[in-house]
């Protein structure tokens, strides 16, 4: 087994007052009232903290979808059958899903992942692999991981995102039966009840929530004793969950801007910000999803969504489609205009 403390780095706390006052001065004193611009302000103060600049650039921005499969989708946790994983990875590698449009559209490079399908996949250009197993194993049955298949997953999306360029780093996921992991994490580590927690996922009807909340409840008692971060994401999985973890603790330390997208890749964020407070600093949240965990889980990790726009979809598609505003509130520290630059003046005191 790898050893945690190699595996989990130190993650620093960026709180600068000083550099915090320079970029709200700076925004106060762009060509606009007061605040009018709302929270672009805040995002864009966020991004200069987390880059250490007044005039922050976000270069080479990557996509990350990480991809594996789960063995709890055995029991009907989801509404679509687990060779979807693997039918999506390859319509990701065409360029067909949303989220491969949208990285096109936007200028962000994808990566794609194999931490775990149930399929082997020819070496191509934007295909990474770091397989650990054929999908982990049934967590209502037994642990999802091993502890050194947790271990090695975090250290694999360390690796991979050392290996990338840029200072943004936005994540993506892909595997039938994720929401359900992201639920139990949810639950376990924030101390909530798993029923509100728990949505429909792929689309799941009345009868099949009932029953996957059923299955939920029994995964959680079955693992009572998984409390720690690491027990806990062991126990209930994902491959692609903790690849995603590795790579969130990895962009943290390195102070690359984080941009999260739905409820899975939450879920990654909350189990590294559990191991990391600081964490969260580096991160923006692109949306709030539909499925109504995802609410609780930013809140419990005080992220803001930026956008509101009943997605469901996963795979980064909300953070590609949030990519925008980040890039907006920088130019609007770098090329906005001051009242004395512009010969602008100022509201009457």
């Amino acid at each position: 087994m790898t050893d945690n403390n190699q595996t989990i780095p130190s993650i620093s706390d960026i709180h600068d007052g000083a550099l915090a006052a320079r970029l709200q001065a700076a925004l106060d004193n762009k060509t606009k009232p007061l605040g009018a611009l709302g929270r672009i302000e805040a995002l864009a103060l966020r991004i200069g903290l987390v880059l250490g600049s007044e005039t922050p650039v976000l270069e080479a921005p990557q996509m990350l979808v990480c991809a594996a499969d789960h063995g709890l989708a055995a029991r009907g946790v989801s509404a679509f059958p687990s060779d979807v994983t693997w039918q999506m990875v390859e319509n990701f590698l065409a360029g067909g899903a949303a989220v491969s449009v949208l990285a096109c559209q936007h200028g962000l490079a994808l990566t794609v992942v194999d931490c775990g399908v149930r399929r082997d996949f020819q070496a191509r250009p934007g295909l990474v692999s770091r397989r650990i197993a054929a999908g982990t194993a049934d967590a209502s049955a037994g642990p999802a991981m091993t502890p050194a298949q947790c271990a090695q997953a975090i250290a694999n999306g360390r690796e991979v995102v050392r290996a990338l360029p840029g200072n943004a780093l936005l994540l993506g996921e892909m595997g039938i039966g994720n929401s359900s992991a992201a639920a139990l994490l949810l639950a376990r580590l924030a101390g909530l009840d798993i029923d509100g927690c728990t949505g429909a996922g792929t689309g799941l009807d009345s009868a099949g929530l009932a029953r996957k909340r059923e299955v939920l409840r029994e995964v959680l008692v079955l693992h009572a004793a998984a409390n720690e971060p690491l027990d806990a994401l062991a126990a209930f999985g994902g491959f692609e969950i903790a690849t995603l973890v590795g790579a969130v603790l990895q962009a943290a330390q390195e102070r690359r801007v984080i941009v999260v997208d739905g409820f899975i890749a939450s879920a990654a964020v909350l189990v590294a910000q559990a191991l990391q407070p600081h964490v969260a600093q580096r991160c923006v949240a692109a949306h709030s999803s539909a499925e109504p965990g995802h609410a609780l889980l930013l809140k419990h990790l005080g992220l803001e969504p930026l956008l509101n726009l009943d997605l469901r979809l996963g795979e980064g598609s909300g953070g590609a489609l949030a990519w925008p505003l980040l890039e907006s509130a920088c130019r609007i520290l770098r090329e906005m205009a001051s009242f004395e630059a512009a010969g602008v003046s100022r509201k009457d005191s």
